[in-house]
């Protein structure tokens, strides 16, 4: 076992312990109770030691592990904020632990995806992640896209007073952020959840992808608009009957979406 210290500050410091496939984090700061908590998993000991010191340094709580499965217990036992994870760890996979989170939480979830790889892009969309950043990146960059995630479900949050839209056989609970179809509840993440609010309150109503991304990231995304596509998709297999022939939410042949009471 080996001990690197970083010295944050008067304040606090945090010490890691590498052993095996496991990464340690011990943290004191005065105010711990106030920052987000983040669990960031990356199976590369330098990298994760080099984002857990930034990450610590922009004022989160980071909690750290170096393989999926500890990730996965740490991520279904511990309230965390939001989860970082690495795409490509050995053994279960930050897709795997990706999709296991997601069937229990809507935690927001942002993948680490390597910039030739698309396809890892893609999927971890279809399993639920809200967002992804391609690597190399700055940890500024990191940083940010944390923050914006953050701050857009702090503002969905303090929206919830607003009434509860109906299309058709389908009901949105924006107070309760619940969603409904013919009865039965839906499972929906928070950017499904999101997206689903906005075609309801405007049935009928044509959005560009654009439109789409910024209204999801309240303005602030300046991404890869092919995301809007995959989060339609997961919301189609939600909520359509057969999800390659969707009634309810229609493409509108290079426009965008548009939900329809079917």
């Amino acid at each position: 076992m080996r001990t690197v210290t970083f010295w944050m500050s008067s304040a606090g410091y945090y010490r890691i312990l590498i052993a095996t496939q496991t990464l340690e984090i011990e943290t004191r700061l005065d105010e711990r109770a106030l920052a987000p908590r983040i669990l960031v998993a990356e199976d590369e000991a330098d990298v994760l030691a080099s984002l857990v010191y930034g990450l610590r340094h922009e004022s989160f709580e980071v909690d750290a592990f170096l393989d999926g499965e500890t990730a996965l217990r740490a991520a279904e036992s511990n309230g965390y904020d939001l989860v970082v994870l690495d795409v490509l760890m050995p053994g279960l996979s930050g897709l795997a632990v990706c999709q296991r989170v997601r069937e229990r939480s809507v935690v927001p979830i942002i993948m680490l995806t390597a910039r030739d790889r698309e396809i890892d892009r893609v999927l971890g969309l279809e399993l639920g992640a809200d967002d992804y950043v391609t690597k190399p990146f700055s940890l500024a960059e990191l940083a940010s896209r944390i923050r914006s995630l953050l701050r857009r479900v702090e503002l969905d949050r303090t929206a919830g007073a607003e009434p509860a839209l109906r299309v058709g056989t389908l009901r949105i609970d924006r107070a309760s952020h619940r969603a409904s179809l013919n009865g039965g509840q839906l499972r929906l993440t928070h950017t499904e959840f999101k997206l689903i609010s906005l075609f309801a309150a405007h049935p009928g109503r044509t959005f560009s992808r654009d439109h789409i991304m910024r209204h999801l990231w309240n303005g602030d995304y300046d991404g890869d608009q092919r995301a809007c596509d995959v989060h339609v998709s997961n919301l189609r297999r939600k909520i359509e009957d057969d999800s390659r022939r969707p009634r309810r939410i229609v493409t509108v042949r290079d426009i965008g979406y548009r939900l329809e009471a079917a």
